[in-house]
């Protein structure tokens, strides 16, 4: 048993002892549990959900025992990508190799997912960890040492860069993101690091955001870049004049992004406030068509940007459930592309996610197939 292996089976434990699930939710997350009587859209359909996270912050937690009661809720969720928010990040050391801690723990959950302990799904298939590319060059060394640590599941990076003139977004972000860091000295010098080891770079950006994509895809256009939560159009506290100029812009601004055959798009991240759509306020339970009514405008705009072949679902949980319970979530989303071939829902709903993070399901395509995850 090799080093890599070691620290694996050593995080596994912690991971789990960590993660015990939830009975109530925080009030952050009221939707989560909403729906769970909802009929599930097809329910053999497989996922690979392209985006959640794991965290245990103050009043805010959410772990792996809590991800897996929600993958038995009924979707066939048969992997998943596992993408940064700065936890489990380590406290000291040179500050260009803290993300090291997180990406440590991911791979963790991973390993042990991969020897059968989350029934059959492969949660944490593939890593997305957080890396401050403004450190240029030096971003190098944190590159190597994740793909050292985590060869079979470390894909690439994100380092969240949105930012709004307005303060309201911001009432719903922990940490608030540095300004200019695409502009920022040094950081297409470490982007150029990403593409050297055919690393993936996510992005988190607004919607008023989307140029600075289009010039990062047009300077490497031999980078991969995948652009998070459907471009993220920043609607909030606006009337409806002002979100539907926000919708014309956004439409706009996304046409022109698909046209960089470098960038690929998650379809997810609508349940978040910044759309506007005001779920987030709600007490009573919100079902999928409710959902699907509202989001489908965005959704719809995103598959025509990029085709289903540079598209991808993702739960975005648990952030999401601000607005939407696991269950309904994914019917929403099933429920928007319900007219598409199953060549295209194969691509949408995990092809897409399976070829851009590497991630190998032998009989992914078998729909017969179970997911070893019995609904509770």
């Amino acid at each position: 048993m090799n080093r890599r292996d070691i620290l694996a089976l050593a995080l596994m434990p912690i991971a789990f002892r960590m993660a015990r699930a939830q009975t109530q939710p925080p009030s952050d997350f009221r939707q989560r549990l909403v729906g769970r009587d909802e009929p599930i859209i097809e329910p053999e359909l497989p996922i690979i959900d392209a985006h959640h996270h794991l965290f245990d912050r103050p009043g805010l937690r959410y772990m792996i025992d809590d991800y897996l009661a929600d993958l038995r809720s009924g979707h066939r969720i048969v992997a998943s990508v596992y993408v940064e928010t700065m936890a489990f990040a380590r406290t000291d050391g040179p500050e260009v190799l803290r993300p090291l801690g997180e990406i440590e723990f991911a791979n963790g959950v991973g390993e042990r997912c991969a020897r059968g302990a989350c029934g059959g799904s492969q949660v944490c298939a593939a890593i997305v960890g957080h890396a401050d590319l403004r450190f240029g060059d030096r971003a190098a060394e944190l590159l190597d040492a994740a793909m050292e640590r985590s060869p079979e599941r470390f894909r690439g990076v994100r380092q969240v860069t949105i930012e709004d003139p307005s303060p309201a977004p911001y009432r719903f972000i922990p940490s608030r993101p540095p300004s200019g860091v695409m502009k920022a000295p040094g950081f297409r010098a470490g982007f150029a690091q990403l593409v050297k080891r055919g690393l993936s770079f996510d992005a988190a950006v607004f919607h008023h955001q989307l140029q600075d994509i289009i010039d990062l895809a047009d300077a490497f256009p031999g980078g991969t870049i995948i652009l998070n939560h459907c471009g993220h159009a920043m609607a909030m506290d606006m009337d409806e004049e002002g979100r539907s100029r926000v919708f014309r812009e956004y439409r706009r601004l996304m046409f022109e992004v698909g046209r960089r055959p470098n960038v690929f798009c998650k379809i997810g991240g609508l349940g978040m406030p910044f759309w506007g759509f005001r779920f987030e306020e709600r007490e009573d339970p919100i079902g999928y068509l409710e959902l699907a009514t509202a989001w489908r405008p965005y959704v719809e705009t995103t598959i025509e940007a990029f085709g289903v072949h540079r598209c991808m679902m993702e739960s975005n949980y648990p952030p999401d459930s601000r607005s939407a319970g696991f269950v309904p979530l994914w019917n929403a989303l099933k429920h928007i592309v319900r007219g598409a071939s199953a060549e295209e829902k194969s691509a949408l709903f995990h092809g897409t996610a399976a070829k851009i993070y590497r991630i190998h399901m032998p009989g992914l395509h078998d729909a017969r197939e179970p997911s070893g995850l019995p609904r509770q």
